[in-house]
């Protein structure tokens, strides 16, 4: 059995309290959250729900992931993804310079296939070797779009920024994360692909999910529910806009609209109907198996945590799900299981978040808080909680 002192949200809220010179009673009224569950938060005795940080951090003038302290940089050191960061940046930083004349892309469709490659390797969790390949890839295919103008180059580009994007959230860099989806804007536009541009407007709502901006994130969202109604009918369009309602329908959670909640669900059950399980398909992994994960979410975020057990029982992940997402999957069931008492099996559940995508989930906000949560359940714990949380650098 091993002792443990874990530095988490509360820790980190009340070190900013008092840099800010406010008092919990100050800082709780502020949030709209009563003094008593403000304690709580910061003595470790409970357990914050995104939206309740998201509040705090508002009152405190901070970003929600300094609340979080992400990124976790002694764990991106030891996955060595601290160095991969750097040359990311500076590939998006040459976006306007046109073609570069010491670079000689390789065909189009060599290029769209890396693309491709590098996205499976984010879904897979082998965030290392997409970091690494996509500072190229992304050099190379500036200079493809420039110097070809071809729409092919252009399509990928975006998806490129796109992948920027991804771990760039997923490691907790979320400067760098917005710089993406700017431009990943700009080549869509240069694309004029409305699908792409509708996926763009539906992370940049998901970004303001994080941030904890959710009636901004939600006008962002209606934008990307229109983008893609300009798209060309088919399954591509079906896929992004079902995708886009459950986006609505996760904010509208955060933001207790239980009504927006409702038909948002409802809208991309209806569109799954049509489409079947497409999980590869512009890698939303849309359809049927993703609804019902969102309404999950959507549960959780509700504090109804039974009847999101309820709904999760009945859930069977497809082979074909990205790794990634069923890991996320997994963490969101283990946070309303330590919620409901069941720490044993909060436990299982982030042991196959680890299993199935280990670099995600030791960078995962979710899964951290949720380990903290088991500490503040079980002061001794039994070795394998214990090294679980060292993992995690806990």
């Amino acid at each position: 059995m091993t002792d443990f002192a874990p530095d988490t949200i509360g820790k980190r809220i009340k070190q900013t309290r008092k840099l800010r010179h406010m008092t919990q009673t100050e800082l709780a009224l502020k949030a709209a959250i009563s003094a008593s569950h403000m304690a709580q938060i910061e003595q470790g005795k409970r357990q914050a729900s995104p939206a309740v940080v998201a509040s705090i951090a508002r009152a405190l003038s901070v970003p929600v992931a300094d609340l979080e302290g992400r990124p976790y940089i002694e764990e991106l050191r030891r996955d060595q993804l601290d160095g991969l960061i750097q040359p990311i940046r500076e590939s998006l930083d040459v976006f306007d310079l046109g073609a570069d004349p010491d670079v000689a892309p390789r065909p189009i469709e060599d290029l769209v296939a890396h693309t491709d490659r590098v996205c499976r390797l984010i879904r897979a969790s082998d965030l290392r070797s997409a970091a690494a390949e996509l500072p190229g890839l992304i050099t190379e295919t500036t200079t493809a779009a420039h110097s070809t103008g071809d729409r092919r180059a252009w399509q990928a580009l975006a998806m490129q920024y796109r992948s920027g994007y991804d771990l760039a959230s997923k490691l907790g860099f979320q400067d760098l994360a917005s710089i993406s989806l700017d431009r990943m804007g700009w080549a869509a536009e240069r694309a004029s692909d409305a699908v792409t541009g509708a996926i763009r407007q539906y992370n940049r709502a998901l970004a303001y999910l994080r941030a904890g901006q959710y009636r901004t994130g939600i006008r962002i969202a209606e934008l990307a529910r229109q983008t893609a109604a300009q798209a060309d009918p088919g399954i591509e369009r079906e896929a992004v806009t079902g995708q886009v309602h459950l986006g609505i329908a996760v904010l509208a959670a955060r933001n207790g609209d239980a009504e927006a909640i409702t038909g948002n669900l409802a809208e991309a059950e209806s569109i799954s109907v049509r489409t079947g399980e497409v999980p590869e398909l512009l890698w939303l992994a849309f359809g049927p198996t993703n609804v019902a994960a969102h309404r999950v979410s959507c549960l959780i975020d509700q504090m109804l945590y039974h009847e999101a057990l309820i709904v999760a029982r009945a859930i069977e992940i497809p082979d074909s799900w990205p790794a990634s997402r069923a890991a996320h999957h997994h963490a969101e069931i283990a946070r309303a299981l330590l919620w409901t008492g069941k720490g044993d099996a909060a436990f299982r559940r982030l042991l196959d978040a680890r299993r199935l995508a280990p670099q995600q989930s030791r960078h995962s906000s979710t899964v951290r808080e949720t380990v903290a949560g088991l500490l503040r359940a079980q002061r001794r714990l039994p070795e394998s909680m214990a090294n679980y949380a060292s993992w995690i650098g806990m």
